[in-house]
């Protein structure tokens, strides 16, 4: 090794840690993997701390007992879950064969306009059933398989909600488990590297929960104006989506959006474009700005690649904890940063000032 050049060597040293991190990395995903009934709640629990934490806190200050405390909040959780699952689900069951029935309509329409590719897509719509019957064989198959995932998704969150009552409870006792823990010498560090963390988390999940909620308004409010069918479910569907920045707004604004037209037409579906684009305007420019000024702030590139590596290793899933997830390591390294980048008039950490000598 002494014959390389000293770039060389360095470059080989960089390359060495950056596959060790690497191989690390991807054991700890796969494990992840193989763990997912396990890790998936825990993830969705802290989040879910994380957003109902205030509620909570605030309870106990009203010298609320908090194992009482936690279980209200957790009871409001499932009712505010429940109401939305379903608002959407009888906003589709409501609109569902109105829906179909306009989109049909859309069809003869763009078969009128744009000639055999109209015409293929009023094919696809009218001959739906014998296409369900020719490939009913094969959905049956995963008849089995599916149902595992519903009932390994129902048990997961159980054990989610079960774990946000015990997170809840004994949060005061987290901090003094975690120094407990923590390597000797390391406790303050380790504690403050958890709470900037836990506050980006928290930040980032309140400030989507409060977006969410005044973009699924503005768009209910204006579906129902524009008079397109399911507008509540619709809303609720923007509210999701929310929680996946950038590419969520998108789909559930384009469902939005298709939906008007199927329905109402050309011009209603313009009209309805303009409602997203001015929701997500006032969003961008306004809301993120004021309400998540606080929190860590991610470019938008970082966020987009975050999302596509989150949906590559879990899915859905990972779309919608990827971003918390990466703010939390982002609240890490910049606390990190704080502590050990000493500003230039100090000197390095540990050294002592020149006055002091």
């Amino acid at each position: 090794m002494r014959l390389l050049p000293e770039a060389v060597r360095r470059l080989a040293a960089w390359c060495a840690v950056v596959l060790l991190v690497s191989g690390v990395g991807y054991v700890g995903i796969r494990l992840c993997a193989e763990l997912r009934t396990a890790v998936v709640p825990v993830l969705l629990a802290l989040l879910g701390s994380a957003l109902l934490g205030p509620f909570h806190r605030r309870m106990v200050k009203a010298r609320v007992n908090r194992s009482v405390a936690a279980a209200v909040t957790c009871v409001a959780v499932v009712a505010v879950v429940g109401g939305a699952v379903y608002i959407v689900v009888a906003a589709l069951i409501d609109s569902g064969d109105e829906i179909v029935a306009s989109l049909k309509e859309a069809a003869r329409g763009l078969a009128r306009h744009f000639g055999a590719a109209g015409t293929s897509l009023e094919d696809v719509a009218s001959n739906a059933r014998e296409l369900l019957r020719k490939f009913g064989g094969t959905a049956a198959s995963g008849v089995i398989s599916g149902v595992s995932v519903v009932g390994e998704s129902i048990a997961m969150a159980v054990l989610a909600l079960l774990l946000v009552f015990f997170f809840l409870r004994d949060s005061d006792r987290a901090v003094d488990g975690l120094r407990a823990v923590a390597p000797r010498g390391t406790a303050d560090t380790v504690e403050a590297m958890a709470r900037r963390a836990f506050g980006a988390v928290e930040g980032f999940m309140r400030g989507t929960t409060l977006i969410a909620f005044i973009d699924a308004v503005c768009i209910s409010v204006g579906l129902l104006v524009l008079g397109v069918p399911g507008a509540a479910g619709l809303g609720a569907l923007v509210f999701v989506g929310a929680y996946i920045p950038y590419l969520g707004a998108f789909l559930s604004g384009g469902v939005a959006v298709l939906v008007a037209l199927a329905d109402r037409g050309f011009v209603i579906a313009l009209w309805a474009l303009g409602v997203v684009l001015a929701v997500q305007v006032l969003e961008g420019h306004v809301l993120q700005p004021m309400i998540q000024s606080r929190t860590v702030q991610m470019h938008p590139a970082v966020v987009m690649l975050t999302i596509t590596a989150g949906a590559s290793v879990a899915g859905i899933l990972g779309m919608l904890l990827a971003v918390p997830l990466t703010a939390a390591a982002f609240g890490v390294m910049y606390e990190l940063r704080e502590r050990y980048t000493a500003p230039p008039e100090t000197g390095e950490p540990g050294t002592p000032s020149a006055e002091g000598s």
